[in-house]
């Protein structure tokens, strides 16, 4: 499958993805603004929305011609945008056979599903993105191809309440490579909600008397943590060809229950030592209050990763992480760890002692206490924006030597703090090759600057920079942009921006221009 075919491909199913949450959105209510001046009606309707979605686990196991077969364990989330109609992000990695350690491809998908019988029900779906990796560069062209994916299936599952299982016919391909297959494969669902308010209320505050009509939505949802910091890992007796620290950004999500355990999803990605080394995690843990301010907790990841098994030996790419943190808080709402563990590949000989620092942000809609005692009873509601987007790096310079543009699929995270300031989180990926190779990736961070939002006025200028690692080492990129309102929860979202090498264990002279275009979601999340 050509470029082009695959890019327009890419464009169909975010095209779809985005105009089925606008059409939906549209339908509600537009009386709420923001603390900028217009009113919210908080009686009788709450000023919280509940939003649904599924989280998808799937299995496969793939034939590969003239290597072992590629087993990968799908991970999804969709968010139901309508009835029966979800759209949503993930994605795919090895676990126990072959020697695939470190591949890794990410999606976007949008997925149908219709009740037919009792709690019978069908699917079908389609997703398009990108991703590469294998154990030497002859098995990675041969697996990964030119790096783009495409998947589609139909299914037949059955609701059990409080999950679903089904089995489906998967289509799944890697442009021109030798992974183009399908087959019946068995998944599941588990069902998530969640409460939402208005992206105009972001960083207004409600006081006890303006809450009534919260506490049912506000009840026992339960503290979400998000964190990001580095962690490094020092190879013990390592079998591969790199025996040298690597060093990682990781990021963390933690939703904690009642009792103090906790669930998790991680994603870390190496910017020396092995630039991009990748790893997906999850797994749960458990946190105990040892002093006012101080936490200490511990933590068993499952999942996958690895480079190239020739360079760290993660055989087919397995890993158990479990690793103990203490965590000081400097206020109700953010905190820093220090942490240490034990990561290693169970069929693989890569085993690793980690130590690693993060910057943690606690949001908490259950009543309780600040670090120091004290209670809290005001909401405040904290803006979030994920801002999905087709990114293409163009004018790209290596060393002197001029390539052909980058086709990616981008997602960002953006923390609004403030009326001006956000933090920004960007990933990407790429679905064409890379000077001849798949799985090209981008994972940064830094800080952004923003106009005022206001309801009236449909544009939002924004400029950041950040700070991250290709496959090449350390980057930065600075960007400047624009939103344009559709709604209060979606906006158009477009930029350009500049991307260069940075001489923190970048091996190579790198440089390229890009331009984005995507949509934004966006939304407050009250918290105490």
């Amino acid at each position: 499958m050509n470029r082009l075919i695959l890019k327009s491909l890419v464009f169909v199913t975010f095209l779809l993805s985005v105009g089925i949450p606008i059409q939906s959105a549209a339908a509600e209510t537009t009386d709420q603004a923001g603390s900028n001046g217009s009113v919210y009606n908080l009686s009788p309707h709450p000023l919280l929305s509940e939003k649904n979605g599924i989280i998808v686990l799937d299995y496969e196991t793939m034939p590969v011609l003239g290597y072992e077969p590629l087993d990968l364990l799908g991970y999804h989330y969709l968010n139901r945008v309508t009835d029966g109609i979800y759209v949503g992000i993930g994605g795919y990695a090895p676990l126990v056979q072959g020697d695939y350690g470190g591949f890794m491809a990410f999606d976007a998908t949008l997925q149908a599903q219709k009740k037919i019988i009792q709690n019978l029900f069908v699917n079908v779906g389609f997703g398009a993105g990108g991703g590469g990796g294998g154990k030497s560069i002859e098995q990675s062209k041969a697996v990964s191809g030119d790096g783009g994916l495409l998947d589609a299936y139909v299914g037949l599952g059955y609701d059990f309440n409080s999950f679903a299982a089904g089995i489906r016919y998967l289509k799944f391909r890697l442009s021109n490579s030798a992974v183009d297959h399908s087959q019946l494969d068995f998944y599941v669902q588990v069902p998530v909600s969640y409460c939402i308010g208005p992206y105009g209320y972001s960083g207004h505050s409600l006081t006890p008397s303006e809450q009534t009509g919260l506490d049912e939505l506000i009840h026992g949802s339960g503290e979400n943590v998000l964190s990001f910091g580095l962690d490094n890992l020092v190879q013990l007796r390592p079998a591969g060809e790199n025996h040298s620290t690597i060093n990682l950004f990781d990021m963390q999500y933690s939703h904690y229950f009642p009792d103090h355990a906790y669930a998790f999803f991680d994603l870390g990605v190496g910017y020396h030592g092995i630039p991009l080394y990748n790893q997906v995690l999850g797994g749960v843990g458990y946190r105990l209050n040892v002093f006012p301010r101080v936490f200490l907790a511990g933590q068993v990841g499952l999942g996958s990763g690895g480079y190239a098994p020739s360079l760290i030996d993660t055989g087919p790419g397995l890993l158990v992480y479990p690793k103990l943190s203490a965590e000081y808080m400097f206020n109700e709402n953010f905190g820093s760890s220090l942490s240490c563990g034990y990561l290693f590949a169970p069929d693989g000989s890569s085993k690793n002692m980690t130590v690693g620092a993060s910057l943690n942000y606690h949001l908490s809609l259950d009543d309780r206490s600040s670090p120091d005692g004290e209670a809290l009873n005001d909401i405040v509601f904290h803006g979030f924006r994920i801002n999905m987007l087709q990114q293409t790096e163009v004018n790209i310079d290596l060393v002197g030597k001029n390539l052909h543009d980058l086709d990616m699929l981008s997602l960002q995270l953006d923390n609004v703090v403030g009326d001006y300031f956000y933090v920004p989180i960007q990933a990407s990926v790429a679905y064409n090759d890379f000077y001849g190779y798949a799985g090209y990736g981008e994972l940064l961070t830094g800080l952004g600057l923003q106009s005022k939002y206001t309801p009236k006025n449909r544009f939002q200028a924004f400029a950041q920079i950040l700070l991250g690692a290709n496959v090449l080492g350390t980057i930065a990129k600075l960007e400047l942009g624009l939103n344009f309102s559709l709604n209060d929860h979606f906006a158009l979202y477009g930029k350009v921006g500049h991307t260069a090498s940075v001489d923190i264990g970048n091996q190579y002279d790198f440089s390229s221009n890009s331009f984005g275009l995507g949509l934004s979601y966006r939304f407050s999340v009250p918290s105490r």
